[in-house]
């Protein structure tokens, strides 16, 4: 079993001083401030148990503990990918500790992560995206869903798959910062980066229909400054809010249930590498800092090209 936690960990003064510099000089965000802070809390379980009181003398970290703190992570049957991060992890914060002359030695430096083949996202065909971005419309006109509920689910999914975003990209926006008449909208994404993202004829269409129906509901909601996309109760949407409504329309669709919303990104890159569009071209539409990132997409598109011809050609 995985090391549980200390509980205390957020007051040592190491961890505080390494959670200042992850903000200050890094700009990380949230998401992974709060990563960094289980990682840590269970580093120092592994070392010193679960309800050892602060301060941690990180000094006394070896690289003997180091391998049994990731060998509890194998053994406890976690996935090739979670150690590799929690290796990263760790050596970012010990690197920390180096230059606070807490540490002389990296005691991770020298621990290599375990590989794990790579495996090609899972992405839609283009009918069966038109077959799922349909759903809201006929769950409407079936009496399943209001009017304001569609409209705004189809325009979320129509906006998810035109622009490749992120959930955590896209459910942020404001009215304000679409460009209506360019059809663009800027974006934040992974470390407060900004990028430019295309919205299609489709998506803009959608938008405007979500924008007239909300200034319906309550014009406050159609203003620039209010969020284009509503929780049901009318707050601030999240992630597993998104994924339910989807699961919901894959399941009217006849569409595999354990897609999530982050396949429409992949369809969307992998879609249009199998156009031609210029790789460079999709990695800033991604907002991927590695083109090797994006790579990824044309393996799948590789392997699509592959089933053709083993399913068309007489001698495949």
């Amino acid at each position: 079993m995985a090391p549980k936690p200390n509980r205390f960990a957020a007051d040592d003064p190491a961890i505080a001083r390494f959670n200042r510099h992850l903000v200050a000089e890094r700009n990380v965000s949230d998401n992974t401030l709060g990563s960094y802070a289980v990682d840590l809390a269970q580093m120092a379980a592994c070392k010193w148990g679960e309800d050892a009181p602060p301060p941690f003398r990180w000094g006394e970290f070896s690289e003997e503990d180091a391998r049994g703190y990731l060998v509890s992570f194998t053994r406890a049957g976690a996935a090739a990918a979670t150690v590799r991060r929690k290796l990263a992890a760790a050596r970012t914060f010990c690197r920390f500790l180096q230059r606070e002359n807490v540490l002389l030695d990296n005691p991770f430096s020298l621990i290599r992560g375990p590989r794990s083949a790579k495996l090609l996202p899972k992405v839609l065909s283009a009918g069966d995206v038109a077959k799922f971005l349909a759903q809201p419309e006929a769950d409407f006109k079936a009496g399943l869903t209001g009017e304001y509920q569609f409209l705004r689910d189809a325009a979320l999914f129509e906006a998810l798959y035109s622009t490749g975003c992120r959930i955590s990209e896209i459910t942020p926006v404001r009215w304000g910062e679409i460009d209506f008449d360019r059809g663009s909208l800027i974006v934040t994404g992974k470390g407060s980066k900004e990028r430019l993202v295309i919205l299609g004829r489709p998506a803009l269409a959608a938008l405007k229909r979500l924008r007239a129906k909300a200034a319906d509901v309550n014009p406050a909601f159609a203003e620039d400054s209010a969020a284009v996309f509503l929780s049901d109760r009318m707050g601030r949407m999240y992630p597993r809010f998104v994924e339910r409504r989807m699961k919901r329309y894959l399941a009217g669709a006849g569409l595999p249930a354990d897609l999530s919303p982050h396949k429409l990104r992949h369809s969307f890159a992998t879609h249009l590498l199998d156009a031609g569009a210029d790789l460079r071209s999709v990695q800033e539409m991604l907002g991927h800092a590695s083109l090797s990132t994006t790579q990824i997409y044309t393996h799948v598109s590789v392997e699509r090209l592959k089933d053709e011809y083993a399913s068309a050609h007489p001698r495949a």
